[in-house]
């Protein structure tokens, strides 16, 4: 009996991991494409109107530091799981 308990117990932590490491996965594909979209605006936008090619430049560094720090954010919340 204690150890269908005990594999139970093993299987929940496995799950666990398997889970944190999916939301990892996840969340750097996410940054990824948000970031590939970011840029993807921001050289059409240059390419429209060059000369406001400073501007668009410093609101895309902008907007993918946000895009990195919500991904690195969700990492961190996936690590603090696996390491509970």
């Amino acid at each position: 009996m204690s150890l269908l308990i005990l594999l139970q117990a093993a299987a929940q932590i496995a799950f666990g991991y398997l889970g944190a490491a999916i939301g990892a996965g996840l969340a750097t594909i996410g940054a990824g494409i948000g970031i590939g979209k970011i840029g993807q605006g921001a050289m059409e936008g240059m390419a429209r109107q060059p000369e406001a090619g400073g501007d668009i430049r410093s609101t895309m560094i902008i907007a993918a530091a946000l895009v990195e720090g919500v991904a690195f954010f969700a990492v961190v919340i996936c690590l603090v799981v696996v390491l509970k």
